[in-house]
């Protein structure tokens, strides 16, 4: 059987992204599965997926198969629950998080010129999209903010270098935006 073949196997029924090194541990070491030779065959799988409804997408966490975006509106319709909408103080507020962590709720405040609904830094936190990761050493040592594997996972990111700029952010479509979480 072909090792893009079994990965492909593997990486449908996981319920979350697969490093190299996870994959590894699929095979035994008589079967002399090199993580070269998962590197080469998860090439292959990328390969082979094109054109293909799904694709082979390599996060933070590592690789997963998912339906390709353009056939986010017929997969939708197998939920259904409405998918929630979020406001736009949350959106900033994450955006904050994300392009200048390691953020305070103050330091967000600011630059916002309004407060922070706890609300909102309450979902982030519940959806694992953002981590206190550590205390500012100011008086009252506030939670400072930055975002998570999952939150690169969920947007498909690598890493944070594959944020648009901030310039390009300023032209961001917010309804779009909508669209885009949603699925």
């Amino acid at each position: 059987m072909e090792l893009s073949t079994i990965l492909q196997a593997i990486l449908l029924t996981a319920d979350q992204p697969l490093s190299l090194e996870q994959l590894e541990h699929y095979f035994l070491p008589e079967e002399g599965i090199s993580r070269g030779a998962i590197r080469s065959a998860l090439h292959t799988l990328q390969t082979a997926s094109a054109g293909q409804s799904f694709e082979l997408k390599e996060t933070a966490s590592g690789f997963r198969l998912q339906t390709r975006v353009e056939f986010q509106p017929w997969v939708q319709r197998h939920h259904d629950e409405r998918p929630q909408k979020y406001s736009r103080a949350f959106l900033e507020t994450l955006a904050l998080i994300a392009w200048r962590q390691p953020i305070t709720r103050a330091e967000i405040e600011e630059v916002r010129g309004v407060a922070v609904n706890a609300n909102v830094i309450k979902t982030l936190l519940e959806r694992d999209w953002v981590r206190v990761i550590g205390h500012k050493d100011v008086p009252g040592r506030p939670e400072m903010l930055g975002t998570t594997r999952h939150f690169l996972d969920y947007f498909n990111l690598k890493s944070l270098d594959e944020l648009p700029s901030l310039a390009d952010m300023q032209t961001l479509d917010v309804d779009k935006l909508q669209l885009e979480l949603l699925g």
